[in-house]
């Protein structure tokens, strides 16, 4: 019996190691915030300004980047993270098609809706995450949090409603990227075990697996054509900016899942959301495809009051540690 509660004890002893503090926390999800608001500003002026019309070229740039970057730096002994084996792809799936499905719906989306409703659809990723989460994580969320939830939800449609510049395709994109960025948090939370793949090989194998595959669709729908055929490529200003686009776009992987790590699903789509209200308004002033309309102009208002009062509960909860109850019902590799 003695023996028996002393290996209860030495089992017992590293769940109470608690994890990351929350500085970690705070600083990880202020990392996501930075990235993610700096590579929708720079997309959308390749993508809008600059007409750029191979949004999965320039995702496939991005994944480039990301392979060769976390290569390196395994080669340099900077980082470490499994070589590859046949168990791999089993570990990872369905990451690498959620991967590849975020990155092409986003940069889709991006592409044909003005940034203001481009940032009122996106928050439709908090309550798909917040289902998701129940459903494949177990976790529960307060009144106060749902409650915030359906307040995003109604400003979201009023806004999208008198959108006078509606562009059915670009909706469709926004949605698909709405639920593959929540389901692509969710499983990463569930994957990122670091005595299996960790957070490094998360992203390395995910970008092998999909550049194949992305390049393939690239090639039979002429969106590679269309990118060899672009007439900026001349243009120094336009290079560094694609150049700035592939670096951002492992930043924003690298975040996403640092952010992740410490901290929850929830609450890196919690940032986003926060990050979306100063790209909102900026949109209005400087992205030059925003058209107003007091209806539209009031629900975006009423969907980022949603979105500030839900990060607000949610952030507080989670760097609170006596109110982290939502953190510890996920066990996964903040024990290890």
């Amino acid at each position: 019996m003695t023996a028996g509660r002393q290996a209860e004890g030495a089992d017992a002893d590293p769940a109470p190691a608690r994890g990351p503090s929350p500085v970690a926390k705070l600083l990880s999800a202020l990392f996501y915030g930075a990235c993610s608001f700096l590579i929708v500003l720079v997309n959308k002026a390749l993508l809008t300004t600059y007409r750029f019309p191979s949004p999965i070229f320039l995702g496939i740039g991005q994944m480039a980047a990301t392979i060769m970057i976390l290569y390196v730096s395994k080669l340099n002994k900077i980082i470490h993270f499994p070589d590859f084996d046949k168990k791999i792809p089993v570990k990872l799936f369905p990451l690498p098609l959620l991967y590849v499905g975020n990155h092409i719906s986003g940069l889709s989306s991006t592409s044909k809706l003005s940034l203001p409703m481009f940032t009122v659809l996106r928050k439709f990723t908090i309550p798909l995450t917040l289902l998701l989460e129940t459903i494949i994580l177990g976790k529960h969320y307060s009144l106060n949090i749902i409650v915030s939830v359906f307040t995003i939800i109604l400003g979201a449609f009023i806004a999208a409603g008198s959108d006078l510049a509606f562009n059915l395709e670009g909706y469709i994109f926004v949605f698909l990227n709405d639920i593959f960025t929540a389901a692509n948090g969710v499983y990463t939370k569930q994957k990122m075990d670091p005595k299996e793949l960790g957070k490094y090989g998360v992203l390395f194998y995910n970008a092998c697996f999909m550049i194949i595959p992305t390049l393939i669709i690239s090639v039979s729908t002429g969106d590679l054509q269309q990118a060899t055929e672009f007439n900026e490529w001349k243009n120094v200003l336009f290079i560094i900016q694609f150049l700035l686009s592939c670096f951002l776009g492992f930043l924003l992987m690298y975040s996403t899942v640092l952010c992740s790590y410490y901290n929850s699903a929830l609450t890196t789509a919690v940032v986003g959301a926060i990050k979306n209200v100063s790209i909102a308004y900026i949109g209005m002033l400087v992205g030059g495809d925003y058209i107003f309309s007091v209806l539209n102009f009031v629900g975006l208002n009423i969907c980022m009051a949603g979105g500030l009062r839900y990060s607000f509960l949610t952030l507080s909860s989670q760097l609170n540690p006596k109110q982290s109850v939502d953190e510890e019902s996920i066990p996964l590799d903040l024990k290890s």
